[in-house]
């Protein structure tokens, strides 16, 4: 028996999950964390409600997914003080769930204070990028000075996705390259080898790269030096707006694909603009991915729009017959972990259904395991 809890901390949520070896025994969320409606007053007070409902007798291992790593964190780690000092130093990277995750952890050790705990980083997976890919073209000097480069995210959720396509193909996971897409409020794109992150579309933050519910993606530098100089607007303004007024509630009023589809589907052109606009910049990364992988053994779509929406997933792939990359229109209206090409297609097109949780207990069994 190997007993493991699972802890998600987001910035306004906890979600929690309970195993024993593969076997889920329980699962929930704590929402409203912080809010003035009733919710816990902090994750610490979300985290001991959880903890107090739990049966945890026989509990092996805790593991909490951390959202920056920074450059020292390639793996996960055995939590000690160092290890919370140096997740504590790159809140600057992630203000608003590093302090989260802190909080879990902390409460997590003082009321286990025999069971390990540990850290499950979003950005490790993406340790393996290579210093081209990593790399801004900015002053070195100013770029080490202050930790700009290309970390990653999501990598948790592309980790779990390239290993279940490589089992969905019935193929050693070393062996097979996959363009992951994992497209839910937040979303990103990875090409990974064998296992190996080589690209990824998020960066120094999570607002690089593709469309998303409420984030720009890929901008031009100059709109931000614009909207200061000709619009008057703060740091901050600008900060909310591509953060929080972008991506399809910026284009359409709304941040859910499904109303998106829906309005399209009335005939309403900014949604219709919208959708094109969001598809034309999958398009776009899987096509660079391509070629930077060589070889495509499987494109794979996760989270809500990926897993979802059969009108995100063809339309994003339309057109790239000639790379071998087609979609069957009957099989993608199915649900569940499937393939959605035809058969004898030169490159799989994958459906898989993320579960960071089950990839983080896998990864706290191994850090306890090796210690």
């Amino acid at each position: 028996m190997s007993k493991v809890l699972v802890l998600n901390c987001g910035s306004s949520s906890v979600k929690y999950r309970l195993y024993d070896d593969d076997e889920i025994l329980t699962k929930g969320t704590v929402e409203r964390v912080g809010e003035p409606d009733g919710g816990p007053p902090d994750h610490a007070a979300a985290v001991r409600q959880i903890l107090a409902g739990l049966d945890l007798s026989g509990l092996t291992v805790v593991g909490h997914r951390v959202v920056h790593g920074g450059r020292r964190f390639t793996a996960p780690a055995l939590v000690d003080d160092a290890v919370l000092a140096a997740i504590a130093d790159l809140v600057p990277l992630a203000p608003l769930h590093n302090p989260a995750n802190l909080a879990g952890i902390e409460m997590a050790r003082a009321a286990l204070p025999q069971v390990p705990q540990v850290a499950v980083f979003d950005t490790a997976f993406h340790h393996t990028l290579p210093e081209s890919a990593a790399t801004y073209a900015i002053d070195r000097d100013t770029a080490q000075r202050y930790g700009v480069r290309r970390y990653g995210f999501h990598g948790t959720s592309h980790s779990y996705v390239s290993r279940r396509t490589a089992e969905l193909l019935d193929r050693p996971y070393a062996e097979v390259n996959t363009i992951s897409l994992h497209l839910g409020n937040g979303a990103s794109a990875c090409a990974i080898a064998g296992g190996r992150s080589v690209a990824t579309s998020m960066g120094m933050s999570p607002l690089e790269g593709l469309v998303m519910g409420t984030r720009s993606g890929d901008l031009d530098p100059t709109i931000v030096f614009h909207l200061r100089r000709e619009g008057g607007l703060g740091v901050d303004e600008i900060d909310d707006l591509l953060n929080h007024r972008s991506g399809l509630l910026g284009l359409t009023g709304v941040n859910d694909m499904r109303e998106v589809l829906a309005r399209r589907a009335d005939g309403d052109e900014a949604a219709a603009l919208a959708f094109d606009v969001y598809c034309r910049r999958i398009t776009g990364y899987v096509g660079a991915y391509y070629a930077l992988l060589g070889r495509v053994d499987a494109v794979t779509f996760t989270a809500g729009v990926g897993e979802h929406a059969a009108p995100v997933r063809a339309a994003a792939l339309a057109g790239l017959t000639r790379l071998g990359i087609t979609v069957d229109a009957q099989r993608n209206t199915g649900s569940g972990d499937r393939i959605i090409s035809p058969d004898g297609a030169e490159v799989a097109v994958c459906v898989i259904g993320t579960d960071e949780e089950r990839e983080i207990a896998r990864a706290a069994r191994a850090v306890v395991g090796a210690a």
